[in-house]
């Protein structure tokens, strides 16, 4: 894990809520297509479980914002339990914003994970942000930590310890 700022456990220890992106993080970024014409997408259950340990050791909340809008996301969300998901979101930033508010939650206290263009300008506005190994170059310069697992392989869940190890000490 390579980390770009030295107060990443000053950081940790303030967040409330994860946010994250789903294509590139929760899904290894590609789409599959059965014969029916059907969209599949595979989801790491070791993420799942990342969500489900920020819950219950640390008090941490799990949302997604994406700019696509699907059914096996809304499937996977009910499946875990999340409250805040965002599907369709063009503009991150102004969905953040939106969500500081609802929740009265200050800038600080979200992180964010995201692996393409469209995660910058959030990413640059939470207290700790990450990418997975396999995010683009820009992502890889703006995040505070880049993590060793591709989207879909456990990047998500390798934030998620991050954090809560961090609050836990």
């Amino acid at each position: 894990m390579k980390r770009n700022a030295n107060n990443i456990k000053s950081k940790a220890k303030k967040i409330k809520l994860l946010l994250t992106d789903c294509d590139g993080v929760l899904t290894d970024g590609r789409v599959y297509y059965s014969e029916r014409g059907e969209e599949m997408k595979i989801f790491s259950l070791r993420d799942g479980m990342g969500v489900e340990r920020l819950r219950k050791l640390v008090d941490v909340d799990t949302g997604i914002i994406s700019g696509e809008n699907s059914e096996i996301l809304l499937r996977r969300v009910e499946k875990l339990n999340i409250k805040e998901y965002y599907f369709g979101i063009k503009d991150k930033l102004e969905k953040f914003i939106e969500i500081l508010e609802k929740n009265d939650l200050s800038a600080d206290e979200i992180a964010y994970i995201g692996d393409d263009c469209n995660d910058l300008e959030i990413m640059k506005h939470v207290g700790l942000s990450a990418c997975p190994s396999n995010a683009t170059s820009e992502i890889k310069k703006s995040a505070n930590l880049i993590m060793d697992s591709e989207g879909g392989y456990g990047a998500f869940r390798d934030f998620a310890e991050v954090i809560i190890e961090n609050k836990l000490k």
